[in-house]
């Protein structure tokens, strides 16, 4: 499946409507305590996913009802069933301390079922019925505060490798932005790409209104600041021309994490996590396993690699959810072996 290029010709006058409708900060909901600092709000990333997007921001309870727990490809013993966002972390209790814990697919995924397509963002930027987002904020004190918009999807979509197969497709797929302030003004904002990703400058970033703009990539959901071509067939190097392994960014739909979220603090010293409002779960961020399906073995008839290169594989792993995304760092980027915190201070790829 090559990436598909879809150019929208609207009216002028609907262009302008729409700019014009987005730059103003999203109000804070009604339901939300006011204890949220405002900022988390006020300088809250949008996202724009590509317009040949197939697989959109998803419900996150809603990906329990289409999977189950399993350790080595077998179901687990007497679990929680149904398992909900308020009972997941009871699946630590399982295998090694929960961590080889897979939230499989109940359905055969090569049959493209249509949970894994997620809820398109209507007109207004919202998903429609899905929650979608875990805000997550946490106050190192002194003034400085780290927002992290986590962002899910049922299914993540890899790409094209060499233009031979498809590669890294996997239920699951969680990204996210990091905003760091100090004394309430955004100065660093974090964009994660498989794996790693790229740090900016509040100032340089390209912005609606006073929100960060974020570029989603085509499947894989990289989260990038600038538009247009992305090869990172090197890890953690991001390229503007296409490459071996590229991942392609568009204005298609624009979405607003902030009108489908969950909001809570974490304390960093406990690992705990408060809801800003009580209905609000929260065992589901403190779950330790998988979001996904463990990575078919190439006895699987449905698994292909590239002359038995096992980093060619055609499906992978799912990810690990917020608990293991570094909530509590130093610097903006996530700690990374081998790799400098480059906090750039002018839009590149």
């Amino acid at each position: 499946m090559s990436p598909t290029f879809i150019f929208l010709n609207f009216p002028m006058a609907f262009l302008l409507q729409a700019v014009l409708a987005y730059p103003s900060p999203a109000p804070v909901f009604e339901r939300q305590s006011t204890v949220v600092p405002d900022y988390v709000s006020t300088y809250a990333p949008v996202v724009w996913l590509y317009p040949g997007e197939n697989y959109f921001p998803s419900d996150i309870g809603a990906q329990l009802v289409h999977t189950k727990p399993e350790i080595n490809f077998t179901v687990v013993e007497g679990y929680e069933n149904p398992l909900t966002l308020n009972n997941l972390d009871s699946l630590n209790s399982y295998g090694t301390g929960g961590t080889d814990v897979y939230l499989t697919s109940v359905d055969d995924i090569t049959t493209n079922p249509a949970w894994l397509n997620g809820v398109k963002p209507d007109s207004t930027g919202k998903t429609d019925g899905a929650t979608s987002v875990a805000i997550i904020v946490n106050d190192h004190g002194d003034g400085l505060v780290d927002a992290f918009y986590m962002y899910f999807y049922a299914f993540n979509w890899g790409g094209v490798l060499l233009d031979i197969q498809e590669v890294d497709l996997h239920v699951g797929d969680w990204e996210h932005n990091m905003v760091r302030f100090q004394n309430g003004t955004p100065t660093q904002v974090w964009y994660s790409q498989h794996g790693f990703g790229e740090a900016f400058t509040y100032d340089c970033l390209e912005k609606q209104g006073v929100r960060p703009v974020t570029y989603s990539g085509n499947g894989s959901h990289a989260n990038y600041a600038i538009n247009g071509t992305h090869d990172h067939t090197i890890p953690n190097v991001n390229l503007p021309d296409a490459g071996i392994l590229t991942d392609y960014t568009d204005k298609g739909t624009l979405w607003d994490p902030l009108l489908g979220a969950y909001f809570y603090s974490y304390d960093a010293s406990a690992k705990t996590y408060t809801a800003y409002d009580s209905s609000y779960p929260t065992a589901f961020l403190q779950y330790l396993g998988t979001w996904g399906d463990e990575q078919y073995p190439n006895s699987d008839p449905r698994q292909h690699e590239i002359l038995g290169i096992s980093a060619t594989a055609e499906f992978t792993s799912g990810p690990t959810g917020p608990e293991d995304k570094q909530l509590n760092r130093t610097e903006v980027c996530p700690a990374a072996s081998g790799y400098v915190c480059d906090v750039r201070t002018e839009l590149t790829s």
